[in-house]
């Protein structure tokens, strides 16, 4: 039977959700006996070459980082700041909605970083790697013995398992024991190209537990993660490489609480040296935000494990002086991010993290409506240079050394190497250019108190969460403070840090206030709160797959930019 490849990708471009999605597959090989007339053999997917270009298609163009960090705790809203605080035109309702823990509606279907685009592309890799998967069993019996299609079956195979894998992190229960994520209703696991119009995903053929989604996700990862062969690659950087593949597994370990396995896949990342692999900020030009931007997205940097081309307006939307890391409010009793990111110190530094000094840029309404790290500027794609319109892309890194280090300092510290994990943690502030050493003490020292008198402590319930999570007290649990500060830090603007607040359980408080209000709203998103999943996109729901009761708990192309970004003083 014929794969029609153009026509495949030009459906999927189209489709929202497993609901729709994986109807492509079966559009494409079983409608029409006329497709059986192969019109151009280069159409037909009968070749290692073939499906390793196919694979390439399978990356998502979509990241749920918007959606993480407007959950999470990393943004003020600028209102309860500074009132009436001026906006930029990638102001979205969504965005407001997305703050406020509700049901995302008030958004297009071409818009991005809503969770309808990120729903589609990674459903939309999924039926390419169940594509690719399906072709390769065609031409071959044992395609993992196959030395001509063992690399692209592993490929696609640890690809499959990491979309998921972000798919039922964002829309689903964080993982919480075998037991209880049992009882927790996870995503649609779908791994062959389906033959059917009007597939029913509620049944559990598809829909999936949140433990189900676990196993699959690790079944998936371990049948391809050993076949990945990086001299296939043109261009590792854009594929899941061997290290990106050992840095997936142990995150993936990190949030089941495998600890030995975390650790084990996050050696095999980082080697006998990490330091080595760690990013040269002292070799970063300041010389203009796009010099810093090349210097930080170098696909051949040690550091940079995989990249992803998106389509997003994170840059845009911290531009828009309504959600911002900023210097909070003592009279509206909220913290300053500025100081728990970039300017308030750590265990052994003081003021600004070194590597972040002259990296920091505002745009010009001026430094008091929000300050971003520079990674996150934009790549502008024209389709019409004198019409001034075309594509903004960010580039992503799911994975890079230095977050591949705070997975194992993590593993180490609950696999009783405290030691070890400090060694890690301090080899992360000299990769920053602090100098000084990190010790217990200074540990210590500056994670003491609670979170009501200490804002770089947060409020954790992991024991809530499961019994089987090991409670930490004494200077152990200082050094997870620590840890997850860091995390905070290395992650901002990825939406990762949403992920830690799962999975420990972290309270969030988000004050806002509506437009020309006087009065400022109060929100506490606590361990057990249901509003933690993120509804199920509005398209999904109405073609007819179950909502999330997020009361219960129950689970049934933009404008140029013509703003310049200024240096933060």
């Amino acid at each position: 039977m014929s794969y029609i490849y153009n026509k495949v990708r030009n459906l999927l471009r189209g489709l929202s959700a497993p609901a729709v999605v994986a109807v492509a597959a079966g559009v494409m090989v079983s409608c029409s006996d006329k497709l059986d007339e192969v019109p151009d053999n280069r159409t037909e997917i009968d070749t290692q070459e073939k499906v390793a270009l196919l694979l390439t298609s399978g990356y998502p163009t979509a990241v749920p980082a918007v959606i993480g960090e407007l959950s999470g705790d990393n943004l003020v809203d600028n209102n309860v700041i500074l009132p009436n605080a001026n906006k930029h035109d990638a102001d979205r309702m969504f965005h407001d909605e997305i703050y406020r823990w509700g049901d995302i509606r008030n958004y297009n279907t071409g818009d991005d970083d809503t969770p309808y685009q990120v729903w589609e592309a990674y459903y939309q890799g999924i039926a390419v790697a169940n594509h690719a998967i399906e072709a390769m069993k065609q031409m071959s019996s044992d395609p993992a013995s196959d030395p001509t299609l063992a690399h692209s079956w592993g490929e696609a195979h640890v690809l499959r398992a990491y979309l998921h894998f972000i798919l039922v992190n964002v829309f689903a229960e964080t993982y919480k024991d075998e037991t209880q994520s049992s009882s927790d209703w996870g995503i649609p696991y779908v791994t062959e190209p389906e033959r059917t119009v009007n597939v029913d995903y509620s049944d559990p053929k598809y829909r999936k537990s949140v433990a189900e989604t676990y196993a699959l996700i690790e079944k998936d990862l371990l049948e391809g993660i050993d076949l990945i062969d990086d001299s296939r690659y043109t261009v590792p950087a854009y594929h899941f490489n061997r290290n990106a593949a050992n840095a997936f597994a142990a995150r993936f370990y990190l949030y089941k609480r495998d600890y030995q396995k975390c650790y084990d896949y996050a050696t095999a990342a980082l080697g006998n040296n990490p330091a080595a692999s760690l990013r040269k900020w002292s070799n970063m030009s300041a010389n203009t935000v796009n010099t810093l931007l090349n210097d930080y997205n170098d696909e051949k940097a040690p550091c940079n494990y995989l990249l992803l081309g998106t389509y997003s307006l994170l840059d845009r939307m911290l531009s828009a002086c309504r959600y911002a890391i900023n210097t909070g409010s003592i009279e509206e009793n909220v913290p300053s991010t500025l100081d728990i990111l970039y300017d308030g110190g750590g265990p052994n530094w003081n003021g600004r993290i070194p590597a972040y000094q002259g990296k920091l840029y505002v745009w010009g309404a001026g430094q008091e409506f929000g300050t971003w790290l520079f990674k996150v500027y934009e790549y502008f794609e024209y389709s019409d240079k004198i019409a001034g319109i075309g594509f903004v892309h960010i580039l992503y890194q799911p994975f890079t050394a230095e977050e591949t280090l705070l997975c194992r300092a993590e593993a180490e510290l609950y696999l009783g190497k405290k030691d070890a994990a400090i060694q890690d943690l301090e080899a992360w502030t000299r990769s920053k250019m602090i100098d000084a050493p990190l010790t217990q003490a200074n540990i210590s020292n500056w994670y003491k108190g609670d979170y009501t008198t200490n804002i770089y402590v947060s409020d954790l319930h992991p024991q809530d969460i499961s019994s089987e999570f090991v409670k930490l007290e004494g200077d152990e649990r200082k050094v997870l403070d620590c840890i997850l500060h860091f995390r905070r830090v290395e992650t901002m603007f990825e939406g990762l840090r949403w992920f830690d607040i799962k999975r420990y359980g972290i309270t969030v408080h988000h004050a806002y206030r509506d437009p020309k209000a006087y009065s400022v709203t109060h929100d506490y998103l606590k361990w057990n709160d249901p509003r933690r999943v993120i509804q199920i996109p509005t398209n999904v729901i109405n073609a007819g797959y179950p909502a999330t009761d997020r009361i219960n708990g129950q689970h049934s192309t933009s404008s140029v930019l013509t703003a310049k970004p200024q240096l933060a003083k």
